[in-house]
């Protein structure tokens, strides 16, 4: 089966035009395989794109254990991108995820501009903001983040008692202008930081407004893999009309064996 390698600010995905059903879905262990560096493809996650009734096309999201999670951000900017190289769209797309229908938009560079969901619930606490973008997401300021550690740091929240068996992807961010952060990611299902998170970026974003660390409403976050935007409106701490902007880059094609 054919596949397409893409990447969104260095969060890497394996993208199968699996519109004829052909993928076997229930196969962890191939998924996982497939996203294993050593032993597969490579990816941080596997996106199928399927058909919809209702939109221009559905997206399946996989981290790289194999398991169906919830929202990418990252991984829905390069589906769009995906599904404009299989002539799916031209430059407008509208498209059904795990979290609901999500509207984009692509110009003729690969940036992607992707509706997220509106957010209604940040729970603020002492040191520490939780909110769900499509995906859960713990939010902590840190000093000296180029030196933080990220993975056990990040594992430690993500498997302690504070989310449970769930668990949550945690991101330690710290502030380097008024409207403007640096952020890194530990994401749960890869289970390592990762180099960009398209849902941790714009928790981030939301967060900072909320707390009151910016006064702005669109919002520059500095991730390892490059730059990501969000912007949003925000009405007595109701979040609408959020975006997550950023390129979406396609890398390289093949072809998976199964066996």
């Amino acid at each position: 089966m054919q596949f397409y390698k893409y990447e969104g600010t260095g969060n890497d995905f394996v993208m199968i035009d699996n519109r004829a059903l052909q993928f076997p879905k229930d196969d962890i262990k191939l998924i996982e395989k497939i996203c294993d560096r050593r032993f597969g493809v490579g990816a941080d996650g596997l996106i199928l794109l399927e058909n919809d009734e209702s939109s221009d096309f559905k997206m399946v999201y996989y981290n790289s254990d194999g398991n169906e999670s919830s929202m990418c951000g990252n991984g829905g900017r390069c589906l769009v991108a995906f599904a404009k190289k299989l002539g799916i769209i031209e430059n407008q797309a509208v498209f059904i995820a795990v979290d609901g229908l999500h509207n984009a938009t692509i110009d003729d560079k690969g940036i992607v501009s992707l509706q997220m969901k509106d957010v209604d619930e940040v729970h603020e606490h002492e040191n520490h903001v939780f909110l769900n973008t499509g995906s859960p997401h713990h939010v902590q300021l840190v000093e000296d983040l180029n030196i933080f550690d990220v993975r056990n740091e990040g594992a430690k929240i993500r498997y302690g008692d504070l989310y449970g068996k769930a668990g949550s992807n945690v991101n330690f961010v710290t502030q380097t202008d008024e409207d403007k952060f640096t952020l890194r990611t530990y994401e749960r299902g890869v289970e390592d930081e990762t180099l960009s998170c398209g849902t941790g970026a714009t928790a981030v974003a939301i967060a900072m407004k909320a707390t009151g660390k910016t006064g702005s409403s669109v919002i520059q976050l500095r991730v390892a893999g490059g730059e990501l935007e969000v912007s949003f409106t925000e009405k007595n701490g109701f979040f609408t009309q959020v975006f997550l902007k950023g390129p979406a880059t396609f890398v390289f094609e093949g072809n998976i064996k199964f066996n």
